[in-house]
């Protein structure tokens, strides 16, 4: 029996990809490090987000961000300091990747890092619209 999803109808053409991108999201349950996401009030027209992610302990140079065909991806990696010796350790040097998928449009603006949280706004601009007139070939 074949599995019917949403984007299996004949009227959505081209959103395969779309689909494969939301089961890879689906997968990711971590939920570190914890994250907010605002609509920001700006000046312009223009549609205007803040992701905020608590990174405390990672420095600049622990934190990659980096866009991919239409993702938003956040890696950070702390190197463990083997010349500590440690009572109690609570706090772990830890590894992570958070990935958001970006709408049509949506850019990065900025990246700062500021006490511990990471901040990214986006933006998308509004879009041109554009009409195209398509030629009908004729053929008898």
């Amino acid at each position: 029996m074949t599995r019917m999803t949403p984007f299996s109808s004949p009227l959505l053409l081209g959103f395969d990809t779309m689909e494969k991108t939301l089961e890879r999201i689906a997968k990711s349950g971590d939920g570190y490090p914890p994250y907010n996401i605002e609509r920001i009030r700006g000046s312009n027209d223009c549609e205007q987000l803040r992701i905020t992610l608590a990174v405390a302990g990672f420095a600049n140079d622990d934190l990659e961000v980096t866009t991919e065909d239409n993702q938003l991806i956040i890696r950070g990696r702390q190197a463990d300091e083997e010349t500590r010796e440690y009572l109690h350790r609570g706090i772990a040097a830890r590894q992570f990747q958070r990935i958001f998928v970006l709408a049509d449009g949506m850019r990065v603006s900025a990246a700062t890092l500021k006490n511990g949280l990471l901040s990214i706004d986006l933006d998308r601009p509004e879009p041109e619209r554009l009409v195209k007139r398509i030629n009908i070939a004729v053929q008898d």
